[in-house]
């Protein structure tokens, strides 16, 4: 089923201190003036399809005010007219907090060139922000997509990072160099499942030591790494395909566009409260709630 999230302010769960992860306070987001479907990028794309602004406008806000009820600051970046797409803010740089508790941002190299325009507005803010920019030296066929594919934990202790679709292994490569050498270490996971075209659409961190996921969007050698990785909730393909492995975990909230059986099982034995929100206009070209934010650290 599917809902908003009008009514009283949710409280914050109360939750086993084993399930504590790192509490954050602010995210960025982009407003969808310009929101449009130009472009076949992923299978979830129709051809004729078309957005209807007015309904995308509300959806995106409803957004807003789920963030806002999970006590974040919504943070905004002015969207440009020549960048439909500009609203997914996951997904142009990776941003973290290193150990000597300095904030950067790494921008990506995306796949589609209707896209990389994206990057420097975004890349601009952070610095803009104090946050120090990391330039990964990709060229020729090499790409990587943000928090599309890179995924800090819970904990923001280490990191999940997806390639086979957009973000390359090259690139994966470099990033987790880039990343253990300022003490962060990376899994890398195989996705073989074109529909799950970015890590975020079927791995969702949820607590520092569980994670949900659709398995059928890895490959079996990647399975193994993450079975020995942490406690998994495994959802089905048809889940997967109403975007509950897209919503966002966060101050013991789980942001989601879609709310089955199976994840009021997840949640309530982790402890996490849901926050349903609305954004059918934008599962048109693929993306949900992880596409529409980055998380400030």
């Amino acid at each position: 089923m599917e809902s908003n999230n009008q009514g009283a302010k949710p409280k914050r769960p109360a939750y086993r201190s084993e399930t504590l992860a790192r509490e954050l306070s602010h995210v960025l987001m982009v407003r969808p003036e310009f929101f449009a479907l130009n472009e076949a990028r992923n299978p979830f794309y129709r051809a004729g399809a078309q957005v209807d602004s007015p309904l995308a406008m509300r959806q995106w806000e409803g957004l807003c005010q789920a963030f806002r009820a999970a006590q974040l600051d919504v943070q905004l970046l002015e969207p440009r007219a020549a960048l439909t797409d500009m609203c997914f803010a996951a997904d142009q740089c990776f941003v973290g907090v290193d150990r000597d508790d300095r904030s950067f941002a790494i921008p990506s190299r995306m796949l589609h060139r209707s896209r990389r325009d994206e990057v420097s507005y975004f890349s601009d803010w952070y610095s803009k922000q104090g946050y120090r920019i990391l330039e990964l030296d990709l060229e020729g066929e090499e790409f990587i997509e943000g928090t599309g594919d890179l995924l800090w934990n819970a904990d923001w202790h280490t990191v999940w990072a997806g390639y086979g679709n957009r973000s390359t292994r090259g690139a994966v490569d470099l990033f987790s160099t880039m990343m253990e050498e300022i003490g962060f270490a990376v899994r890398k996971l195989e996705l073989v499942d074109p529909y799950f075209y970015h890590l975020n659409l079927c791995l969702a961190p949820l607590t520092p030591d569980s994670v949900m996921i659709y398995p059928g969007a890895f490959s079996p050698e990647t399975m193994a790494i993450i079975r020995a990785s942490t406690n998994l909730h495994e959802v089905t393909r048809e889940d997967a395909l109403h975007f509950i492995c897209n919503g966002v975990s966060v101050n013991g909230f789980y942001i989601t566009p879609h709310i089955s059986k199976r994840l009021e099982q997840i949640l309530g034995a982790e402890g996490i409260e849901p926050l349903p929100v609305e954004l059918g206009e934008f599962h048109k070209a693929g993306g949900s709630v992880a596409q529409l934010k980055m998380l400030l650290p």
